[in-house]
């Protein structure tokens, strides 16, 4: 038996069959359509500034506002994709994402590339909802495991693959058509998968009951996500400041509140309960916001620097930061045997060493000389690439192992949408932090050290959160032991221990190796999001394999 924390090594390797490699196939394309599209705009963001003459704010939305829009879609697309059928929410969200890019491609004005980011950002969190869904209702047991591993892979992928691509783009063509180009990238890719999706996906088998979309709920985070990024896109005054952070606390609490009402009429609230009382489920979301949303934050920040603080090309740029996307995929295939050790610990001293990372980088840029610094900065990234692939997959199954029994199902929903959603707020916040301290005559090195300090502090406080769900879960399996014992001796059966938590280590038949737990999915807001607490049903019972 593992120990607690450790994920196993796979089997021995099943074979896909004909239906279903090309159901694979259409959804490993759907998801690096998807997923590319950001690595790849990052790399374009000073063209399209100029070409557009953007203002900071616009490219605050143009970049936060697809991350936004994708987390906000995930859980009601997942719902609605339960009780309709999944194939051709999956076509139309791969649609609109594939149409809204033309209209991205040919904006002449900031503010419609504004809104098509938004609506790219929905069609693209309706895809990826139905993808990981689709997955785990037509794979099982290993085979499902090695699919959404492949799933994975191509995320990491497409995050190595867009800021070359985008800089290799923009070299060819020159910046003002190279950032349209970008977007237009997207076109032949997303009309090619919708055509094999049509005809490749599993026939829909929509349910008769109603879908649960929790609209307040909805409401009230997208409210609250916008009281946190709108201070960093606008900022105002003390007086400004002090009434987003009391709308923030009100509309935190409201949003709790309704959850356990609506809990309590037998809806199925968008963030269930139980979830917030298990704290190594807590805390160990809090980790992955932490980790998500720095990360991409950092990214922007980094590009935009190598090309408007020293005057790299887009290419340059693209392979400064490409040692992080390849130690990443190289630490993330590692990771699982370095967690067998060493455990929970590995995900705190990886986030550790991120922060360290980031720090550091920022000392570099203010101290070291301008000739070198590409070289170090590109050095950093390699580092920072490595505890990031350490430690994220190894942070995700450990936070769906401890969703509770009764809400195993959305665990992997919310988390997806908690790490997007620290994604929109960190860019927002930490883009503003840059372009503001170079607009306002500031240098361009002092504006990057003091962003990365920034970063360093998130992800600090990512490492307290992290010891904390250590410590957290050694309380739960003391008092599981201590169940057991008592149990064995007459006293209280084990399941009375832990209140809130799964006595099987991953919930409903999930595997720390595949970040599964019930119905959850990791980055997904696909079935489990519509599996109501305790129930089942045909794709249910096979999700939990």
């Amino acid at each position: 038996m593992s120990t607690p924390g450790a994920i196993p090594a796979p089997p021995v390797k099943e074979r896909f069959d004909a239906a279903g490699r090309r159901v694979l196939l259409v959804c490993v394309a759907g998801g690096f359509t998807t997923l590319v599209d950001q690595s790849v705009l990052n790399t374009s963001i000073p063209a399209l500034r100029e070409s557009l003459h953007a203002q900071p704010a616009h490219l605050q939305w143009i970049v936060a506002g697809y991350s936004l829009a994708f987390g906000l879609a995930l859980i009601p697309g997942g719902r609605l994709g339960d009780v309709r059928g999944r194939k051709w929410f999956f076509v139309g969200g791969l649609a609109l994402f594939t149409v809204v890019s033309l209209l991205s491609a040919t904006a002449t004005e900031p503010w419609v590339l504004v809104a098509a980011r938004l609506l790219q950002g929905t069609g693209a969190g309706l895809v990826n909802s139905q993808m990981i869904g689709t997955l785990q209702d037509v794979f099982r047991g290993q085979l499902r495991a090695r699919a959404l591993g492949m799933y994975a892979v191509t995320g990491g992928l497409a995050f190595a693959l867009g800021p070359p691509v985008g800089g290799a783009v923009i070299a060819a063509v020159g910046p003002e058509y190279g950032w349209r180009l970008t977007f237009l990238l997207n076109v032949p890719f997303g009309l090619a998968t919708v055509v094999l999706a049509a005809r490749h996906l599993p026939r829909p088998s929509p349910r008769a009951r109603h879908a649960d979309l929790d609209l307040v709920g909805l409401l009230l985070v997208a409210a609250l996500t916008l009281a946190l990024m709108l201070p960093f896109v606008r900022p105002p005054g003390w007086a400004g400041w002090a009434g987003f952070a009391a709308a923030a606390a009100v509309l935190l609490g409201a949003l709790a509140g309704w959850q356990r009402r609506y809990a309590r009429r037998g809806g199925h609230p968008l963030i269930h309960p139980a979830l917030t009382r298990s704290a190594p489920y807590a805390l160990g979301t809090a980790v992955a916001m932490a980790q998500f949303g720095s990360s991409l934050a950092a990214g922007l920040v980094l590009t935009m620097f190598l090309q408007d603080g020293l005057g790299l090309s887009p290419m340059g740029a693209a392979l400064v930061a490409l040692p992080s996307a390849v130690a990443m995929g190289f630490a993330s295939a590692f990771a699982w045997r370095v967690v067998q050790r060493f455990g929970h610990r590995t995900v705190t001293a990886a986030m550790c060493g991120s922060a360290l990372v980031m720090l550091a980088g920022g000392l570099v840029a203010h101290w070291a000389p301008t000739g070198s610094l590409p070289w170090l900065l590109a050095l950093l990234q390699l580092l920072g690439g490595t505890s990031i692939g350490l430690m994220s997959a190894s942070n995700q199954a450990f936070v769906l192992r401890h969703a509770p029994a009764e809400a195993a199902g959305v665990g992997g929903a919310i988390l997806q949408m908690a790490q997007r959603i620290a994604a929109a707020v960190g860019v927002s916040a930490l883009s503003g932090v840059y372009l503001r301290a170079t607009g306002g005559g500031g240098g361009h090195r002092a504006a990057y050290a003091w962003a990365s300090g920034v970063c360093a502090a998130v992800a600090a406080l990512a490492v307290v959160a992290s010891v904390l769900a250590g410590r957290a879960t050694a309380r739960e399996e003391s008092a599981r032991v201590l169940a057991a014992l008592d149990a064995a001796s007459g006293g209280a059966p084990p399941e009375a221990a832990a209140p809130g938590t799964s006595t099987g280590g991953a919930s409903g038949g999930g595997r720390p190796g595949d970040g599964l737990s019930g119905g959850g999915r990791a980055g997904d807001g696909g079935s489990p999001a519509g599996t109501p607490p305790g129930g089942s049903r045909a794709e249910g019972t096979r999700a939990s394999g």
